[in-house]
């Protein structure tokens, strides 16, 4: 007998036992319907067995699908849940189809055109890149409109493969190989060549992500609030836009890419842009991480709400976490698909790896960096340090607090969540803390809404895993922050105290500290224990002002716990509790300036800058982290024009004293207030003046209690305060220079104390 032909695929030599199976049949249906973008369930009767797969690295335990209905034969690896081979079976060349990557041009995993299906979001008669839940259009002249020539028909029906031309050899150094250019920015229009196929491109991936976003366990679905034409709000996606906004085929708006999240049931936009010096001559569109990110604003934004649908993520904190989340969920399907390489050594998952050109130019370092992993891998920055971040790095990152900067923090904390739980626990925890979370989160509140998803879904089996994370990235159990707005939390690295240990109470007593009478309604709070959960601590005042909180874990000290009531100061202070009775009392003073005390603001000159939250109005918010900031002005003599606010008081008040915080938080210092004027009224028409004078260095970031001229305290009901001056002299700047104080003047808070008689 002689052996003439072997066929098929065959393995030299196989092992004795193969890893155990952690999937089951059903899962591995389901995994396979997603790897297409199929939101058809698996049934029950497709065909699925268990094959031993050879890979590169060895044989491996996995489950054989094949779907009737999608016309996909698949084999998912049994136990890590990884596609490791696909095919098409569907012989119908009407159907749908473009050329796309999965990862970007070059890219060693996931890198070359393949021809991918569309037809689970597109007809086989669609003339225009118009699906079930994105249109993509060429806006090359910005002006957000499919103009003619704009859109992008197939070649013939259903064919939307279009090559991509690779301008590597023309352009040269740094594009390779493995990181293939798509236009040269030294030759005009030379972006048209790979125009349709970035425009497929681009389709492929939002049509995709929306499906693994909708699929469990993420479940961003319809009645949560996603993006689908049949709603009305598809995301309207903006190729190469303003690639020829002037009109000469050069690019006027590179090196970025954006999306503007709407609320539910306003269709989306999202803005990709070509890149170049001094990062590769790249297409956003063609970096499947940059698609993801953008798109996830869209899930933020539209699970973190108010009552009325509208986004919360408008703090430091919230907004830091949004750039996080965008990051975070873009990389977790990338690792999970093997387009990402992920092992226990830090410093693999480098965002924005294509366009930047394998550096830390998009982020500061890579998405996995630990806490106290080598500068040569994490370098991390001056300000914070080299290693992965922790909370005490707020605002020091890029030497100020910045959204995408202090993001870092929060996404390389849930990066670590994703190690220790696994993607797809990971996925359903975070997706479910957004739904829960208060508005205008903060870390704690997001940390605790995370601890709380668990709760709900899991009967809190991962809560010491979770605080483990959290704690080691200095939120902690005596972590405290003053909410989204604070940009300099106090870190801590502690799990909790023994959960064994008894509970005990805090109680006392909360009144005015001019009149003595007791605050009804006056509130406190523990800064990161108080998210508004059911074992929040915190507790309102009755009618005698007495309050109590329950339940409180003692063995430490808890910073920053704090009395508030509207119309008052916050006060706050550090409260050791222990086992026993812990008495905490508190007396607030009424700032009657307070716009949550019922002052109104009715007057005010220059410009307004509401819109960025420095409008006048921040001067009376209470807040000192806040700022209204306005143009300044500036007269032959060196002073500047006078910039006033008018505010009614909620009664005729006795004043005792005015205070001042004259910083410029809206700004650098060179804008905070110097010279200044606080004139007083009854009406509103007859003024005094109360006090007059200058702030200095030495009265930034904290009020200042400025003298009162005698015959101005008395019954007053308006005050005007004026900004006459800035500190640039303070810096020792001759304007005009590049400092705010040569064209702007700011003041943060502005208060009134009292009684009214």
């Amino acid at each position: 007998m002689e052996l003439v032909q072997v066929t098929g695929s065959p393995a030299a030599t196989l092992p004795a036992s193969l890893s155990r199976a952690t999937l089951t049949a059903a899962q591995a249906r389901e995994t396979a319907a997603r790897d297409v973008g199929s939101r058809i369930v698996a049934k029950d009767d497709d065909p699925v067995k268990l094959v031993a797969f050879a890979t590169k690295g060895g044989a491996r335990p996995a489950w054989q699908t094949l779907s009737v209905r999608t016309g996909y034969l698949h084999v998912i690896d049994a136990a890590t849940g990884r596609v490791l081979f696909r095919q098409d079976l569907l012989l119908n060349d009407n159907a749908p189809s473009a050329l796309v990557w999965q990862n970007y041009p070059g890219a060693p995993l996931g890198g070359k055109q393949q021809q991918r299906s569309l037809k689970d979001w597109i007809t086989p008669e669609a003339t225009t890149l118009s699906g079930d839940s994105a249109h993509v259009f060429l806006d090359v002249n910005d002006d957000d409109e499919a103009n003619p020539g704009e859109e992008v028909a197939p070649d013939k029906p259903g064919d939307w493969r279009f090559p991509f031309k690779d301008f590597t050899g023309q352009v040269g150094p740094p594009c390779a190989a493995g990181k293939q250019c798509s236009w040269d920015p030294g030759v005009g229009y030379s972006w048209k060549d790979n125009a349709k196929q970035n425009a497929a491109q681009l389709f492929y991936y939002v049509s995709s992500f929306h499906d693994h976003l909708e699929a469990a366990p993420i479940g961003f679905t319809r009645a949560a609030g996603n993006y689908e034409t049949a709603d009305g709000d598809p995301i309207e996606v903006n190729a190469i836009d303003g690639a020829d906004l002037d009109g000469d085929g050069h690019p006027a708006y590179v090196n970025n890419a954006n999306m503007t999240p709407t609320p539910d049931g306003v269709p989306g936009r999202m803005q990709m842009y070509l890149f170049q010096d001094p990062f590769l001559a790249a297409n956003s569109g063609d970096e499947a991480d940059i698609v993801y990110h953008e798109y996830t604003h869209g899930v933020s934004n539209r699970l973190v709400v108010d009552a009325s649908g509208n986004s919360t993520l408008t703090s430091p904190q919230s907004a830091a976490m949004g750039e996080a989340w965008s990051d975070w969920y873009a990389f977790d399907l990338l690792a999970a698909q093997g387009f990402q390489t992920d092992t226990a050594a830090p410093g693999e998952v480098l965002v924005g790896r294509y366009v930047s050109d394998g550096q830390n130019l998009v982020r500061t370092q890579p998405l996995d960096c630990t806490v106290g992993a080598s500068a040569d891998v994490c370098p991390g920055t001056e300000g914070a340090g080299s290693g992965g971040y922790t909370y005490g790095d707020m605002g020091k990152i890029i030497g100020f607090a910045e959204p995408h900067a202090d993001g870092e923090i929060w996404a390389e904390t849930l990066w670590d969540l994703r190690t220790a739980l696994g993607s797809k626990l990971s996925e359903s925890l975070v997706t479910r803390a957004m739904e829960l979370s208060p508005a205008n989160p903060s870390f704690l509140d997001m940390r605790n809404s995370i601890l709380m998803a668990d709760k709900v879904s899991r009967d809190g089996r991962d809560q010491k895993k979770i605080w483990k994370v959290f704690a080691n990235r200095g939120m902690g159990w005596f972590a405290a922050d003053l909410g989204g707005d604070d940009t300099t939390p106090i870190e801590d690295f502690s799990t909790p105290p023994a959960r064994d240990a008894s509970r005990t109470s805090v109680t006392g007593t909360i009144t005015n500290v001019d009149s003595g009478a007791p605050l009804a309604g006056a509130t406190v709070s523990f800064a990161g224990h108080a998210s508004g959960f059911a074992d929040s601590y915190q507790a309102t005042a009755d009618a005698q002002g007495r309050y109590t909180i329950q339940n409180v874990l003692p063995g430490g000290t808890y910073p920053e716990v704090n009395a508030s009531a509207p119309g008052y100061e916050t006060v706050f202070r550090d409260v050791r509790v222990h086992q026993g009775a812990n008495k905490v009392d508190w007396a607030l003073r009424r700032d009657w300036a307070a716009t949550s005390g019922g002052s109104r603001l009715t007057d005010f000159n220059g410009d307004d800058y509401s819109e960025f939250g420095c409008g006048p109005g921040a001067a009376l918010d209470g807040l000192q982290s806040t700022s209204w900031i306005t143009d300044a002005v500036y007269g032959a003599d060196g002073r500047i024009d006078p910039r006033y606010l008018v505010v009614h008081l909620p009664a005729a008040v006795d004043v005792s004293a005015i205070a001042v915080n004259p910083s410029g938080n809206c700004g650098d210092a060179s804008a905070s207030t110097g010279d200044y004027r606080v004139e007083t009224s009854a009406d509103g028409q007859s003024w005094t003046v109360a006090s007059s004078g200058h702030f200095g260095v030495a009265e930034r970031n904290r009020m200042n209690e400025v003298p009162l001229a005698a015959g101005s305290t008395s019954s007053v009901r308006y005050l005007r305060y004026s900004m006459l001056g800035t500190q640039i002299a303070e810096e020792g700047i001759t304007c005009p220079d590049n400092y705010y104080g040569c064209y702007y003047v700011n003041t943060a808070e502005v208060a009134v104390y009292g009684v009214a008689p």
